[in-house]
């Protein structure tokens, strides 16, 4: 499986709140930090917020895997986790990571994408994608760009499950709810027009044993030469 790599320099950082991201935004740095279970504590960076945005310029986006060099003596293996921007300007402000291992899952989200064209809608149905994405669990190097879903054989009234998703190699899904990625929904004004048409056919049916019976509250209509 083909992996979206990336290298990204950082530098130990020190200090916190405002007054030290003002000082590294005037160098043209932003903070950041990384997060990770087997790390002792978070660790504090400073990194070039344009140089992020070309680390995650990829196919995978946000699940590229990012190797931070200038971390400590060493280098570390990172998932883009989290970051705030500006809501004018739209500048990265700060940045989060998650440090990961190569032998250890992790949750991520990865786009669906249906293709083919589904039986159902050729009839005249309309097709609707429930989900954009998926939550999976799977090692840094095994997580998918996409997860495509071929959805050719729904019917109208059909609909595409969680379990009925083939997953790649290596990915996992870990839920108990056996949620609607995709459903067929029958052609606009065919629910209504069924009963419609049925109705007229129930009224002119007559009840068992002869002629119809009266609606309810209706005079009986009296027999020929019977007084008035």
């Amino acid at each position: 499986m083909s992996v979206d790599k990336s290298m990204l320099e950082v530098k130990p950082r020190e200090g916190s709140g405002k007054g030290a991201a003002r000082r590294l935004r005037s160098q043209g740095l932003v903070p950041a930090v990384v997060y990770g279970k087997h790390l002792e504590k978070p660790l504090s960076v400073a990194v070039d917020p344009k140089s992020v945005r070309q680390a995650i310029n990829t196919p995978h986006k946000f699940n590229t895997l990012i190797t931070l060099k200038g971390v400590g003596e060493g280098e570390q293996q990172v998932l883009f986790k989290d970051y705030q921007q500006d809501p004018v300007t739209r500048e990265i402000l700060h940045v989060d990571f998650i440090a990961v291992r190569e032998d250890d899952q992790v949750k991520v989200n990865v786009p669906l994408v249906l293709t083919g064209k589904a039986e159902g809608v050729a009839e005249g149905g309309l097709l609707t994608q429930a989900r954009r994405e998926i939550e999976v669990y799977a090692k840094p190097r095994a997580i998918p760009e996409k997860i495509e879903v071929d959805v050719t054989p729904l019917k109208i009234a059909q609909a595409l499950h969680i379990n009925d998703v083939k997953l790649p190699e290596g990915v996992v899904v870990k839920t108990n709810v056996n949620y609607t990625i995709a459903v067929i929904s029958a052609p606009e004004g065919a629910a209504e027009a069924a009963p419609a048409a049925a109705a007229p056919a129930a009224a002119a049916k007559p009840a068992a044993g002869g002629a119809a019976k009266p609606a309810a509250g209706a005079a009986a209509k009296p027999a020929a030469g019977a007084k008035k």
